[in-house]
């Protein structure tokens, strides 16, 4: 969908803030020495380049990333990834929680982590603010979001996508009429009234091109258009959190609307929604590519060498830049920059996210060590291998017959999905 025309200078007024989450206890152990949107996704991408790539493909490119939590690495990667020349005013910054004469605590939730900073948010004559979260995978022109905020006369917009009643209990839960202003909002509903109350009725359901019998509710996607003054005032308060207090709040007095969003969304907020999310983008036709020449996602740009392949079965197997193969068998997987697999190693329905270097000179094994990468004669199934991890020859890696969640010495078991964290090492003959 092309684009609608803009007001001559609106993205140039808009400010996009990207929430770069709380502590991502969820995705543990993804998150334990990063932030989370710093967590590796497809192979060669960090989270964090889907909300950044959709503001420069809509042609947003005033952006901070608001973060608190092992911010290092999410600092090395935005600075690698993203320069602009010095004759532009194109910026992408990160806001790290900060001690301030106004007050010292970390950010309380996501408003309170836009209030802590406003001070930089109104340096400039920004008359749109657009709040993003920093873990979701989608693709979405938010001119179109813009104009629809603009033509509407809205004070606030809010995307929401619709979801089927089995997914309700997930969400928080609009209600508007085919105008799109907002009239109701409920957290996470599970009483059956309510739900007969929230559905979408006939006339929007006609409006966003969907069957008309379809039993569909619009769920919030935590993602913003502020006009300036509203911002101001919306947070002149102690209310924490957007969802769950500002927009609620702002329903009763303000003219709060929903743009209807129809493609492909996932919440990356899990362990279980991060590996079915990666082995998704193996599918032959995936719901989300990143083959979009239209809308690219960028990333760090690292001159690796291309993958070399000693011989391999690969099938449904996404294989970034600079990886060794030498005689596996991968199927379903996603594996990641730098990847070394040594032969007669099996690898399915899993994703190895690779390594930060390339290790000189079997630098491990003069330490006593295995080699960063999979060794031989492993068998990988239904895993995440963190990045630098070593993995010895004859190593077994399955959740079979074992607890849904569970935490071993050097490896942990979330959602039924074994997790191999970073830098760790498993030992020869090792069974998990």
């Amino acid at each position: 969908m092309a684009a609608p025309a803009l007001p001559p200078g609106t993205t140039q007024r808009t400010l996009a803030v990207i929430m770069g989450g709380g502590a991502g206890t969820r995705l543990f152990p993804l998150t334990k020495d990063r932030a989370k949107p710093a967590v590796p996704l497809g192979g060669k991408y960090r989270l964090v380049d889907i909300p950044i790539s959709n503001c420069l493909n809509s042609g947003l490119r005033s952006i901070y990333v608001l973060t608190q939590f092992n911010s290092m690495s999410l600092h090395r990667h935005i600075q690698a990834a993203y320069k602009f020349d010095h004759f532009s005013r194109s910026f992408i910054d990160i806001l790290a929680a900060q001690q301030t004469p106004e007050g010292s605590e970390w950010y309380q939730g996501t408003a309170d982590a836009v209030r802590q900073n406003m001070r930089y948010f109104l340096e400039r004559p920004y008359d749109y603010y657009l709040i993003l979260s920093g873990d979701q995978l989608y693709r979405m022109d938010f001119r179109i979001l813009l104009h629809q905020h603009i033509q509407s006369g809205a004070d606030i917009t809010l995307a929401t996508k619709p979801v089927k009643r089995d997914q309700v209990s997930d969400f928080g839960i609009m209600r508007s009429g085919a105008d799109r202003r907002i009239t109701r909002f409920v957290e996470k509903p599970k009483d059956e009234a309510i739900l007969a109350e929230f559905r979408m009725d006939r006339d929007l359901l006609g409006e966003v091109d969907v069957d008309l019998e379809e039993e569909l509710y619009q769920a919030s996607m935590g993602i913003y258009v502020f006009n300036r003054d509203v911002l101001i005032e919306c947070l002149n308060n102690q209310l924490v959190d957007f969802g769950k207090h500002v927009i609620p709040q702002s329903i009763k007095d303000r003219h709060v609307h929903s743009f209807i969003f129809q493609g492909y969304w996932e919440d990356i907020g899990t362990v279980r929604a991060f590996y079915e999310a990666n082995l998704d983008l193996t599918d032959i036709v995936p719901e989300y590519s990143f083959f979009d020449t239209e809308a690219p996602i960028y990333t760090h740009p690292r001159f690796l060498p291309g993958s070399k392949v000693n011989g391999a079965t690969l099938r449904q197997a996404i294989i970034s830049d600079g990886c060794i193969i030498s005689d596996a068998h991968i199927e379903r997987s996603v594996v990641g920059i730098r990847s070394i697999i040594q032969s007669g190693a099996t690898i399915r329905n899993s994703v190895i996210m690779g390594s930060d270097y390339f290790e000189q000179d079997r630098q491990g094994e003069a330490e006593g060590l295995p080699l960063i990468g999979i060794g031989r004669n492993c068998v990988i199934d239904r895993a995440i291998i963190d990045k630098n991890a070593r993995i010895a020859d004859g190593v077994v890696i399955t959740p079979e017959g074992k607890p849904k969640d569970f935490d071993g010495e050097n490896y942990f078991i979330r959602d039924g999905i074994v997790v191999v964290p970073k830098n760790a090492t498993i030992p020869t003959g090792f069974w998990i």
